[in-house]
């Protein structure tokens, strides 16, 4: 966690990643501020969809809680700029990465969906990442609008050229994350097709993800790990899952979890709920409600177009 009762706006964490081990998150936009709409999203539907790249958080106001963080003795595996839209968006992610690079020996790590590579800018800034994550979940214009739901500027064709330059450019370590979705682009055939783009698109590494936490829309379904098992040879390296299915031996953090659990053990809550209860940031609010909904502690409803989170066998059933 952050610094025990210090409040960042602009920090979460670390948090456990399977990826990253402890990661501290930096968020650079406004909650679901973000280029595209995926069906998937486990923060819900993207309430400002640009493509308009803008001092969205102040550089000068993540710099200082970063040198705060340091200062207090903070540890973390990586610093990784993802959180709760784009980064790419924030006109001045780049000088982020700096700030990190120049002040700590802490790696840093760029979670972008990759779709304003083909902006010079972005390619130059994104550059002096130790490891950039880009995703690819389509394979023509028809599957990037039903997957992704893409703002009406983005061209799948132009974004995949442009995540093919920044890899001519980038010496780093390149991850492109495809995230399946049953009856959507999960037929041997679909996945064959995304595996063609991204090989031209020559990653260090690729990731398979499915929806194992609730995602934006109803409709979505998860693959198994047996069948996602079955795809990861179309890949060129071989993917690797990264999904957190039930069987994962992830780690427990006892007290926030049980913290969580009594609250929704008194009444169903939202995930912005108990994020604003405890001064949590989305993210990690969202990887605890995942450890407690594959241990089947908790389950969902929906109600007013919202999800809500509540104790199995609690007081709120």
């Amino acid at each position: 966690m952050t610094t025990p009762g210090k409040h960042y706006n602009y920090l979460f964490g670390p948090v456990p990643s399977r990826r990253l081990g402890r990661s501290l998150g930096v968020d650079l936009t406004p909650y679901k501020t973000c280029t595209l709409d995926c069906v998937f999203c486990q923060l819900g539907r993207t309430t400002v969809k640009t493509v308009t790249r803008d001092a969205y958080v102040p550089v000068a106001d993540v710099q200082g809680e970063i040198k705060t963080w340091l200062g207090e003795g903070g540890e973390a595996d990586y610093i990784t700029l993802s959180g709760s839209g784009e980064p790419t968006l924030n006109s001045g992610f780049g000088e982020i990465i700096e700030y990190v690079h120049e002040n700590s020996s802490i790696p840093v790590v760029l979670l972008s969906n990759g779709t304003l590579f083909w902006m010079p800018e972005v390619r130059e800034s994104a550059a002096n990442a130790d490891i950039v994550k880009l995703s690819l979940s389509a394979w023509d214009s028809v599957s990037f609008e039903q997957v992704n739901r893409p703002h009406e500027d983005l061209d799948l064709d132009r974004v995949v050229a442009g995540q093919r330059v920044f890899r001519k450019e980038f010496s780093g370590k390149l991850w492109i994350e495809v995230f399946l979705i049953e009856g959507m682009n999960a037929a041997s055939r679909d996945v064959e097709r995304i595996a063609e783009l991204v090989k031209t698109i020559e990653p260090d590494e690729v990731h398979l993800n499915t929806a194992v936490r609730p995602p934006a829309e109803d409709f979505v379904q998860p693959l198994s790990r047996e069948r996602m098992e079955q795809l990861t040879d179309l890949f060129h390296p071989p993917a690797k899952i990264i999904a957190e299915f039930p069987l994962d031996k992830s780690a427990h953090i006892a007290a926030t979890e049980e913290t969580i659990m009594e609250m929704l053990q008194r009444r169903p809550c939202t995930a912005r709920q108990i994020a604003d209860v405890f001064g949590m940031h989305l993210n990690e609010v969202s990887k605890y409600l995942g450890k407690l909904s594959r241990s089947g502690r908790i389950g969902t409803r929906s109600m007013h177009d919202d999800t809500y989170y509540a104790a199995k066998g609690g007081k709120s059933e």
